[in-house]
């Protein structure tokens, strides 16, 4: 007999059943339906809504629930659709009669509510934690290669040079908002659904406000129509992931394109590459790849929950059983990658003189010049055509810039002097760049100490 079933005539078909059953995945929200019925049980003793004894004999029951579930001796069936009612099922069969007493007052649509609102919590800690590490893990990467310098990019064409620290510094910046809209997001998980019942309140006499403190919250629902339905905060929370996936993607093409044998710029640890099959040569960034991967995976959850809810008239649908699977997915898949971003990035070896080299032969010191002769007077925009002269000059001799004589430069313009060459080196164009938030070396560390002392505030 269904725990719903007093108005049915007959069984419910085994492949409806099936269909319908979310245990294979909700079971995940094991620990938390427990805890959340444990306080539930609580407020309904202090109440006078159950009497204590009663009250008494459900939580030795939920307790014996829990050690059952962390033991892994638990029995899940699909006969029983959801965690919420293998809960109570069994807690009939430990505890008897008394046991179909804990769900008073609410409805399974409050109850599950409540299990994501505790598990998205949960969980926003725990990514908070792993994005630290993959922190921690770049500035350690930046402080042992402070002094090194690479081309900066745009359009994927060589720019300007920059500190490599400097550019690790821009992921670390990433994840740091990363950490803040999390953040931001737990304060709307932070509110219980629990007392909304199904949809228009209850009529008993309870006290969400002594639930809310038993579990840790902060804030109550105000409407129980919007507690019940509400998927905002899953929304929020998937976004913030796919945002994390969209920063370790880009962080992850970049990785690859440096290990390739065009750009030679880093080498990672074998124990985070793979080989081939067939070509014995090969070491391939397989968790780079797979981060790459994987990051289409999380924005398809967030895109799926989102379509989810748009034709969703209030309050509870079944529709919203689906909101789980995406989330446990993409919860599960952040975290793994990561963990292993975290301790690979401590795995990585740089090639500092193929960076260095990389920027000589590429004009990356273009600007350095247009700025040297503006600093002589000269209009930018006409600094910037003579020195485009200059780069096609250098190109017809397959040269660098600071590969030119004087007499070179002075052909182009009376306005180079002897200084001109110690002006656009390479280590000089870096240093000179002390602008707030610019790649000189000052400024880097300064940067750095600022982001070791935001890790130390958490």
């Amino acid at each position: 007999m269904k725990l719903w079933g007093g108005r049915f005539t007959k069984d419910t078909d085994q492949l409806v059943d099936k269909f319908n059953a979310s245990i294979s995945f909700d079971k995940n929200l094991a620990e938390y339906d427990i805890a959340g019925s444990i306080a539930h049980a609580q407020m309904l003793a202090k109440q006078g809504i159950i009497t204590e004894e009663e009250g008494k004999q459900i939580l030795v029951g939920l307790e014996l629930i829990l050690k059952e579930i962390r033991e892994g001796k638990f029995v899940y069936t699909d006969s029983l659709e959801d965690i919420h009612l293998h809960v109570e099922s069994r807690l009939k069969e430990l505890i008897g009669p008394v046991g179909g007493k804990l769900h008073t007052a609410r409805s399974r649509n409050d109850q599950v509510a409540l299990d994501m609102h505790l598990y998205v919590k949960d969980q926003i800690k725990q990514i908070c934690q792993l994005l630290k590490e993959v922190q921690k893990s770049l500035i350690s990467l930046a402080r042992a290669n402070q002094d090194v310098i690479m081309p900066g990019y745009t359009h994927l064409q060589h720019a300007q040079p920059v500190l490599f620290a400097h550019h690790l510094l821009a992921y670390f910046s990433m994840f740091q908002r990363d950490r803040e809209r999390l953040e931001d997001c737990y304060k709307r998980t932070d509110m219980l659904p629990l007392g909304a019942g199904a949809l228009a309140g209850t009529t008993f006499p309870i006290d969400p406000q002594f639930v809310a403190e038993k579990l840790g919250f902060k804030n109550l629902y105000s409407n129980s129509m919007d507690a019940v339905s509400d998927r905002d905060y899953l929304v929020e929370f998937l976004a913030a992931l796919s945002l994390i996936m969209v920063h370790l993607s880009r962080l992850s093409e970049e990785i690859i394109l440096w290990t390739s044998w065009e750009f030679g710029f880093i080498e990672i640890g074998d124990e985070f590459c793979t080989g081939s099959s067939i070509m014995p040569q090969k070491k391939n960034p397989d968790v780079a790849e797979l981060t790459r991967g994987k990051t289409g995976r999380v924005i398809g959850s967030l895109m799926g929950l989102l379509t989810i809810l748009k034709g969703l008239p209030l309050a509870y649908n079944k529709d919203l059983q689906e909101d789980k699977e995406g989330v446990f997915d993409a919860v599960e898949t952040v975290k793994i990658c990561l963990a292993v971003y975290g301790k690979m990035l401590t795995k990585i070896s740089v090639k500092r003189e193929r960076m260095l080299d990389a920027c000589r032969h590429s004009y990356t010191n273009a600007t350095d010049v247009a700025d040297y002769l503006v600093k002589k007077g000269m209009p930018f925009r006409d600094a910037h055509y003579i020195t485009g002269q200059l780069v096609q000059y250098c190109i017809s001799k397959n040269c660098a810039l600071d590969d030119l004589s004087l007499g070179e430069f002075r052909k182009i313009s009376p306005l180079f002097e002897e200084d001109v060459l110690a002006e656009i080196a390479i280590e000089s164009c870096v240093a000179k760049r002390l602008s707030p938030g610019g790649t000189g070396h000052a400024v880097v560390e300064l940067a750095l100490k600022e982001a070791e002392q935001k890790l130390a505030l958490y």
